[in-house]
C-alpha cells in the first residue's frame, strides 16, 4: 500500500512539473487550435456563419518586425507604431518605424515588471503589467507621466477617447475612466450567451472592440456596450508566412490606423508584421 502511494506521489509530481503556465511558455500554455473560434476552453461554441459572421483576411503588405520582441500590445499614432513587449527583465515600450521595423526609442521597464498591453489615450500611452497590478502612463516621447493601480491581472487595454477597456484573461472587460483610471463598469463577453475567456490584446476599430483570444489564431469582434461577439476573424495560416523554422510564439498584437484605415497584426517573436484586409467568408 505504501509502495502504491509512493508511486502515485511520484506520478503526480511528474505531472505538475510538466504542466505549463502563462509565464512558462512565454505567455502561457498554447492549447491546440480547433477548427472554429474557441472562447474559454469549454465555453464558446463554434460560430455559425448564419448568425455570427466569420472573416478571413488578405495580406496587403508585410513589414519587418523585431524577432526578439515578445509583443504584448500595439498602437498607431502620428505615423509611428508603438509596441509594448513582455517578459521579466526584457519588458519595454517602443516607438517603431513601420517600414523598416527599426526601434527609434525604447523605455525599459524595471526587471520586476512583466509588460502587457498598451494603448494610446488622451495623447498619452498607457501600458499594463501582468501580475504587478500597476499600469504606467507616458507621453509620446516615452517619458513617464504617471501610474495607476488595478485589482486584477493586466492583459490587454484599449481606449475610445473617453474610456479605457481592460482585459485580465477572463471573459470580463473592465471599463476605466480615461482621465482618472477609476473603474466605471464592466461587461462579460459572450458568443450566443456563452462566455468567451482568454481575451488578450485589445483595439478599438470603427466602434467595435477587437480582441486576440490568447492561444488561438482568432480575433473576436465585440460590441463594447453589450459584450456580444459580433464576428470572428480567422487568421489561421498567417504564421505560415513567417518562414520555415522561425521560433515564434502566439498571435498577439492589433493596431488600427484610423486615418488610413489600415489594420496591423503580429505575434510574439514574429519576424514580420502584417497589414491585412478582412474578407467576409
Amino acid at each position: 500500500m505504501q509502495r502504491k502511494s509512493r508511486i502515485r506521489a511520484v506520478l503526480l509530481a511528474a505531472c505538475l512539473v510538466l504542466l505549463p503556465f502563462r509565464g512558462d511558455s512565454l505567455d502561457g500554455p498554447v492549447p491546440p487550435l480547433s477548427p472554429s473560434p474557441p472562447g474559454a476552453a469549454d465555453a464558446s461554441p463554434a460560430p455559425d456563419p448564419s448568425d455570427v459572421p466569420v472573416y478571413g483576411y488578405r495580406v496587403i503588405r508585410e513589414y519587418p518586425h523585431d524577432p526578439a520582441a515578445f509583443t504584448q500590445g500595439l498602437a498607431w499614432a502620428g505615423g509611428f507604431l508603438y509596441e509594448g513587449t513582455g517578459l521579466e527583465g526584457r519588458s519595454s515600450l517602443r516607438k517603431v518605424d513601420l517600414k523598416t521595423g527599426r526601434v527609434l526609442k525604447i523605455r525599459r521597464l524595471a526587471d520586476r515588471y512583466f509588460g502587457e498591453g498598451i494603448t494610446l489615450c488622451r495623447n498619452r500611452l498607457v501600458q499594463l503589467t501582468w501580475q504587478s497590478r500597476v499600469g504606467f502612463v507616458y507621453d509620446l516621447d516615452l517619458r513617464p507621466a504617471g501610474r495607476f493601480a488595478y485589482p486584477t491581472e493586466g492583459w490587454g487595454i484599449a481606449c475610445d477617447g473617453t474610456r479605457l477597456v481592460m482585459s485580465d484573461g477572463t471573459a470580463v472587460l473592465r471599463r476605466l475612466d480615461a482621465r482618472t483610471f477609476k473603474p466605471v463598469g464592466q461587461v462579460t463577453v459572450t458568443d450566443r450567451g456563452r462566455p468567451v475567456a482568454h481575451l488578450n490584446e485589445l483595439e478599438f476599430v470603427k466602434g467595435e472592440l477587437f480582441a486576440n483570444v490568447w492561444g488561438t489564431d482568432y480575433i473576436a469582434r465585440i460590441s463594447p456596450e453589450s459584450g456580444r461577439v459580433l464576428g470572428w476573424i480567422d487568421l489561421r495560416g498567417l504564421s505560415g508566412k513567417l518562414g520555415a523554422g522561425a521560433p515564434v510564439d502566439v498571435l498577439n498584437g492589433i493596431a488600427h490606423d484610423r486615418r488610413g484605415d489600415r489594420l496591423f497584426v503580429t505575434g510574439k517573436f514574429w519576424p514580420k508584421l502584417f497589414e491585412i484586409r478582412l474578407v467576409r467568408q
